[in-house]
């Protein structure tokens, strides 16, 4: 599956969305490799509030990244299920926990701006940019940023 096809004059981009927090997210397709409810989800000892930890997901070790921790957001209050985007890093398998997937978006490349200077610092130091569609902005994820996991937020 590709996630860029030229269509008459402009490259169009594929983006899975997701909910976090009430605010749309965008990661490319391309980057996406399955989407999945996690189930048995094992806490890792003196990993910080931002990896979940990890499952065993088709008989992969996927590490489970918390979404709502890495923007500073507060853990949702309405008791549903979360959903986790599975993506890879350097052969390494991650799944990000979102609040609610959503369907699949094919956008202008050349409509992608730059991170508002009114972004929230959190939310921009992990945004490749944003599309704005009507009546609300999607932040596009920067998977490579989202899993630049600091030092300091592997250790307690």
């Amino acid at each position: 599956m590709t996630s860029k096809t030229q269509i008459g004059e402009g490259a169009m981009v594929e983006y899975v969305t997701a909910m976090i927090g009430g605010q749309l997210f965008g990661l490319p397709i391309s980057r996406v490799q399955d989407v999945f409810m996690p189930e048995r989800v094992t806490r890792v000892p003196l990993s910080s509030r931002e990896i979940a930890g990890v499952l065993n997901l088709r008989g992969r070790i996927v590490t489970v990244v918390d979404m709502r921790a890495r923007l500073g957001l507060p853990k949702p209050e309405d008791g549903k299920t979360p959903m986790a985007v599975g993506v890879d890093l350097r052969g390494e398998s991650y799944g990000l926990l979102i609040d609610q997937i959503g369907e699949v978006l094919r956008l202008a490349e050349d409509g992608k701006e730059e991170n508002p200077v009114n972004l929230d610092p959190r939310m921009a130091k992990l945004a490749g940019g944003v599309h704005r569609l009507d009546g609300q902005l999607m932040v596009v994820l920067d998977v490579d940023r989202v899993l630049e996991l600091a030092p300091e937020m592997m250790a307690a």
